[in-house]
């Protein structure tokens, strides 16, 4: 395959990125970055980080306090549910860590009154409709063929960078090889 010489070496892992190869054709994941919150034996779970959707989650969601940054699609599976990621670790009860700065879910009464006191906001949460998921051993045949590159990310990858910049920024950061990936266009008959 045209990009095996060039695609990382790292494995998936929890709190790792899987960032689409730049010509994937499943629309759930094209030129996306998925954060991976679980993976073992029984397979992976993970939500899209770059795919905001055109509605605030107090525009979506009844009773929710007013939130002013787009809600993202983390993905296909679960589509009526809402999920979050933050930095506030302890502060939000039955949060589970991902990685170093960075916990999925816990209380969402307690999410709901942070956000009312002005606690939460755009710089340490983000609110997901959907989730991706992947069952035993079908993200390693993914792998195989080069469908994801497998790469390190942090906590300001989800807060700081604009959704529509990730999937470029995380792939140059790994190198100039990545930087060229970064750089194909869409349509690669435009080239």
């Amino acid at each position: 395959m045209l990009f095996d010489k060039i695609f990382g070496n790292e494995k998936p892992a929890r709190g790792m990125f899987l960032v689409s190869e730049p010509f994937m054709m499943d629309p759930n994941f094209r030129r996306t970055v998925v954060l991976i919150t679980e993976h073992d034996e029984k397979g992976t779970v993970g939500f899209v980080l770059n795919k905001e959707l055109e509605v605030k989650p107090h525009e979506a969601i009844t009773d929710f306090p007013e939130f002013d940054h787009p809600l993202l699609l983390g993905g296909p599976v679960q589509k009526d549910n809402l999920f979050f990621i933050h930095s506030l670790g302890g502060r939000i009860k039955g949060a589970l860590e991902i990685t170093h700065g960075l916990f999925w879910g816990g209380d969402y009464e307690e999410v709901k009154k942070l956000l009312a006191r002005g606690e939460l906001h755009a710089g340490n949460v983000r609110f997901f409709v959907g989730y991706s998921g992947w069952d035993s051993g079908q993200l390693d045949k993914e792998l195989e063929i080069n469908s994801w590159i497998v790469a390190r990310g942090g906590p300001s990858d989800l807060f700081e960078t604009p959704p529509d910049d990730l999937w470029k920024k995380v792939l140059r950061r790994m190198g100039k090889d990545f930087a060229v990936v970064a750089d194909l266009p869409e349509d690669p008959s435009l080239n």
